[in-house]
């Protein structure tokens, strides 16, 4: 099919519907937190994608799609502008911002490209087979998060879109992980296509006037051809060309939708009620100190006494306030671990006189390293002296903490690592254990990924740290990232303390509920008290077995349905 006939297949108003689409699923997400939308808002995507004839027309529908909701819900990056304190011009500061905005959004963009190209094509090679054309959609939208889930830029699941309000559908991530959540937003929206597109359809066909009596076409006689006859070519309508011709009629279809939707919730419910209380005593009390210094000052000689004067007062007001251990977020002290410098010796010294353990976020060397290599961890100071307890951070940042294609890139990007060392990532699975019990620990924007919680929470840990700095973005990311913490404390049945440089600190419980929620943008000290959970979810024993049954149930009942 040449370029002209593609452009010309091309419809503003379909772009319309999917440039709709895409709105509806980010105002869906945080901060606006509109979580109903979700269950109707892929609607237009999913029948746009069915009645395009052209699969390459349905992939750039899919991509148009995901310019939408990634750009919107991801455009939080580009205030990474203004670098000149880190000595980068002007006009390369907006080129940064605006480049690694615009490579995160079209990397999910071209995974929903890849969406609708292959359902289209499904549609067109199987037309008829309507629900397992929304299993197959289903199946492949859950494969493609995982696959964005194991790569180093993910945001903005469909599960986010149900995250914090939602609570009993949260609870679905107990049963395989957030995939749950989207699972059943895709079907859900599936049904609600394939019945809009049936009822379409019916609209469609000729009505007979008498019952029982259907009309043709009359055939069309040709003077030049005499005693040949030739029937007209039947009607077709160019927003249905080709037709999904759906098996089933529209009501079915609306109803499946319905009672999906009403079974997910209820469903939630029950998990909500039957979670198990913790065992008496099994508590721990945390004080979280949120440092509020801005990374272009706590970088500089000043920004250093500043940090440390907040974080050594932090400490020893919560000290007297009888928490058991206090956590500062991510990068609390912005130096490497050296306990022979001034500031370090005065906070090793500070622990040693009060007693309670600091759990500090620090550049720690890597044991052993021979060359100059450092992680992001966060460290457990004991009275002693001497640090135990360690996680180093996993999901390096690219070119804040580490540099892609280091020997192409090096040269032009090292200026954006405001450290001189060489940043590693940590293990896939560590465990934190600390003198109060195990914890499970993230760091920054791992709270995206449930891939690196669920280990450690099934090695033993006992309640969710997440230290971030947060740092220089605004408020509606810091509501997005509380976002993920939130379904991270359910998906493992965990109560989660949230500690961030400058906002949003806070305290979920196991069920997602916010307990407290700090104001951005401010120094304070907070006590909170945390149960001390052993139980596993089968989420946590499992994990994502619900995306390899769904691709698997498509091939499945693929095959047989072919062979009949």
């Amino acid at each position: 099919m040449g370029l002209r006939t593609e452009a010309q297949q091309w419809r503003w108003w379909q772009a319309g519907l999917v440039a709709l689409s895409g709105v509806l699923m980010a105002i869906a997400l945080p901060p606006w937190s509109l979580w109903p939308v979700a269950w109707v808002g892929l609607v237009p995507l999913w029948w746009v994608v069915l009645v395009t004839p052209s699969v390459p027309l349905a992939a750039t529908y899919g991509l148009l799609w995901g310019l939408v909701y990634y750009g919107m819900s991801l455009a939080w990056i580009t205030h990474l502008h203004p670098l000149m304190w880190m000595g980068v011009p002007w006009g390369s500061s907006v080129a940064i911002a605006l480049s690694a905005w615009i490579f995160i959004v079209l990397w999910g963009s071209v995974c929903i490209a890849v969406w609708g190209g292959a359902i289209a094509w499904l549609a067109r090679r199987w037309p008829g087979r309507s629900l397992w054309l929304v299993l197959a959609g289903t199946a492949l939208w859950c494969a493609l998060e995982a696959l964005r889930n194991h790569s180093p830029l993910d945001w903005s699941p469909l599960s986010l879109t149900q995250s914090p309000s939602n609570l009993w559908i949260l609870h679905l991530a107990r049963l395989s992980g957030p995939g749950t959540i989207t699972a059943i937003l895709v079907a859900t929206n599936g049904l609600l296509a394939l019945a809009l597109a049936a009822g379409r359809r019916q609209t469609e066909l000729p009505h007979p006037s008498t019952p029982g009596q259907t009309h043709r076409s009359a055939p069309t006689i040709h003077p030049s051809t005499p005693g040949q006859t030739h029937r007209s070519a039947p009607t077709i309508h160019p927003s249905t060309h080709p037709p999904i011709h759906p098996s089933t009629p529209p009501l079915p279809l609306l109803l499946s939708a319905l009672a999906l939707a009403i079974a997910g919730h209820a469903l939630g419910a029950i998990l909500h009620a039957s979670t198990a209380a913790a065992p008496d005593g099994q508590v721990l009390t945390l004080g979280l100190i949120q440092g509020n210094v801005p990374t272009r000052e706590k970088l500089t000689p000043q920004g250093v006494r500043q940090a440390l004067q907040g974080y050594t007062d932090g400490y020893l007001a919560l000290v007297n306030e009888g928490v058991d251990a206090v956590v500062t977020p991510e990068g609390a002290l912005p130096q490497l671990w050296n306990p022979n410098s001034p500031q370090i010796a005065a906070i090793l010294q500070t622990v040693e006189q009060a007693g309670i353990p600091l759990w500090l976020g620090s550049f720690a060397p890597v044991p052993g390293a021979g060359r100059s290599q450092y992680t992001q961890s966060l460290l457990e100071i004991r009275p002693d002296g001497q640090t135990y307890g360690r996680y180093d951070k996993v999901q390096l940042v690219p070119l804040g903490e580490y540099i892609p294609f280091e020997a192409v890139l090096g040269r032009l990007i090292s200026r954006l690592s405001p450290l001189d060392s060489y940043l590693v990532p940590g293990a896939p699975q560590q465990e934190f254990i600390t003198s109060l019990g195990q914890g499970t620990v993230g760091i920054c924007y791992e709270s995206a990924y449930s891939r690196l919680f669920r280990p450690q929470t099934r090695l033993g840990g006992e309640f969710i740290i997440t230290a971030s700095n947060n740092d220089p973005y605004p408020f509606w990311m810091m509501v997005q990232h509380h976002g993920f913490d939130v379904l991270r404390a359910v998906e493992s049945d965990r109560w989660a303390i949230r500690v961030t440089n400058t906002g949003l600190s806070g305290v979920v419980d196991n069920h997602g509920r916010t307990l407290w929620l700090g104001e951005p943008q401010t120094y304070l000290t907070h006590r909170a008290t945390l149960e001390r959970r052993q139980t596993l979810t089968p989420y946590i024993r499992w994990g994502d077995w619900l995306t390899p049954l769904l691709l698997g149930a498509t091939l499945v009942l693929g095959c047989r349905k072919n062979q009949r």
